[in-house]
């Protein structure tokens, strides 16, 4: 069900508190609180976290410098304030590609817990992906049969495929999770960087470039790490391509 304008009114809100006071030492337990009020759903508790989470990271004083790992692995103080912390702090460990934490803390969850919260399943998809083990395709498997094309759930399973360079199919598993975006990702600059790096997997280099130059001019101004990723993904797709057409130039016969 779409949320009321009230309601997103009320979430922006929520993170706008947070990130007004992301410098500070308080902001993780003021978003807590504040979604704690609005008895937030996984689902909005994954939009707002994974946002909040990033800025903070941003802006120097990530989540990982002010919770512990019990905020993850320990109940709290009620279940959405548990669930807002889990997915503050594995969000921030997704950033840092620290996978084998992300996994780690995740086995000390019970399931009941996991099971009602997808995000953090997808979370612990990504960090199997991340390691390029294929029994993290079963996990995203089981997240996509529960999340019901959560796009924030989507981007973090992107995120494990992509990381997860040795992956079997991997490309075709990018270019699958990008069409279950909304509009296939075609308004989404991080889902059209993904998009590129499969095109180039495949040796798609027309189609991957006219990709990343769609992810660049949809990157908002100022974030300037996510644009440097994409500077890398065009300067890696035309050495690709260079380097194809020259093996295809000294393969061609000579005449004698």
């Amino acid at each position: 069900m779409t949320p009321s304008p009230e309601r997103n009114a009320a979430l922006a809100r929520a993170a706008s508190i947070a990130i007004e006071t992301v410098v500070g030492t308080q902001w993780p337990m003021r978003l807590a609180e504040a979604l704690r009020d609005l008895d937030a759903t996984w689902q909005e508790s994954a939009e707002v976290g994974a946002d909040v989470a990033w800025q903070a990271r941003a802006a120097g004083n990530s989540a990982l410098v002010l919770l512990d790992p019990e905020h993850v692995t320990d109940p709290g103080p009620g279940p959405v304030i548990w669930r807002t912390y889990r997915h503050l702090y594995l969000s921030a460990l997704r950033y840092d590609f620290r996978c084998h934490s992300i996994e780690s803390l995740l086995n000390q969850v019970p399931l009941s817990v996991l099971n009602a919260d997808p995000y953090s399943w997808a979370l612990y998809a990504f960090a199997r992906l991340g390691q390029s083990r294929s029994d993290g395709l079963a996990v995203m498997e089981k997240v996509l049969a529960t999340a019901s094309d959560h796009p924030k759930t989507l981007h973090v399973l992107l995120h494990g495929v992509w990381l997860g360079g040795l992956l079997p199919g991997r490309a075709d598993a990018l270019l699958a999770l990008v069409d279950r975006l909304p509009e296939g990702g075609g308004d989404d600059p991080i889902a059209q960087f993904r998009k590129a790096s499969a095109l180039r997997a495949l040796g798609q280099y027309h189609q991957a470039r006219t990709a990343i130059e769609r992810a660049l001019e949809l990157l908002p101004p100022g974030n300037l790490a996510v644009h440097s990723d994409l500077v890398r993904e065009h300067t890696l797709i035309t050495a690709a391509h260079d380097l194809t057409q020259l093996a295809r130039r000294r393969r061609k016969p000579t005449s004698q």
